[in-house]
């Protein structure tokens, strides 16, 4: 049986998804024809992809372990969380604390049917359908207010999203929204597709040809400079080391070096704290 014999109801195949572009990149199974041409035109400017959509799940565990571990987090709200894979949120953090809460965001029906199937047997965490783009209407929904108590500190995830909306969609003004949501003591990750520019100059056109394929392919895609992406995170405070190559946030002892690429200088991340 074919991968499209096999898609959810509801999931359109003739068209690639972010999602399942990253699960290609990630060495995933959930994806499509389309999904993989998308992901390999850009490969052939950057190879390196994969040790990109790598260094964001390596940031993604460690952050979320710290939080858990160091901060006390025990409620998270992951929007675009994607395609459930190896380590997921919830996964990381009942390591240290089985009773913290997840809750997953994403728009493609495929991760929710999939997220079901997954979390099916985890009572502390579940899946939503729906736009982050429209952050009221989603911080209203039942489900996400029946997981996650809006008067206590909340771990908010927004890995690889931002840099999916247009600058015409004001992403500036949605992580303001979700920032207002969260009480002190809360913590924000953001992960970004970045635009070295003259720090890097190779990276910064690499990333231009690549931005332009994504937004052929997906019709999305912006790497950002380094001050857009900061001012992301209003007046939060930065934790060390701040906003960084995803590789270099407080990287385990027992990692390996990251290698300098091209990618290495184009996908940056930080997490900040609401005092």
């Amino acid at each position: 049986m074919s991968s499209e014999e096999r898609a959810p109801v509801g999931v359109d195949t003739t068209r690639p998804s972010v999602a399942r572009v990253y699960d290609y990149m990630l060495g995933g199974k959930d994806n499509f024809a389309v999904d993989r041409q998308a992901g390999q035109m850009a490969l052939q400017i950057t190879p390196d992809g994969p040790y990109a959509a790598r260094a964001n799940r390596g940031f993604l565990r460690r952050a979320v372990r710290h939080l858990v571990a160091d901060h006390g987090i025990r409620q998270f709200l992951d929007i675009g969380s994607g395609l459930p894979t190896q380590g997921n949120v919830h996964e990381i953090a009942h390591q240290v604390d089985p009773q913290v809460r997840v809750v997953y965001v994403d728009s493609d029906p495929m991760v929710l049917a999939h997220g079901h199937a997954l979390l099916a047997n985890s009572p502390m965490t579940t899946v939503v359908q729906a736009d982050a783009r429209y952050p009221q209407q989603l911080l209203r929904d039942p489900e996400i207010q029946s997981m996650i108590d809006f008067e206590q500190p909340v771990g908010l995830l927004m890995l690889g999203f931002l840099h999916h909306l247009a600058d015409a969609e004001d992403p500036g003004a949605i992580a303001t929204a979700y920032r207002d949501s969260l009480p002190a003591g809360s913590y924000l990750a953001i992960t970004h597709f970045h635009n070295p520019g003259e720090r890097h100059p190779e990276a910064a056109k690499k990333a231009q040809v690549v931005e332009k394929i994504f937004n052929q392919t997906m019709g999305t895609g912006r790497w950002r400079q380094y001050d857009e992406i900061v001012s992301y995170f209003g007046d939060f405070e930065l934790l060390e080391p701040g906003l960084v190559p995803l590789a270099d946030w407080r990287p385990e002892p027992d990692e390996a070096l990251s290698a300098q690429t091209d990618t290495y200088y184009t996908f940056v991340g930080a997490v900040a704290r609401r005092n």
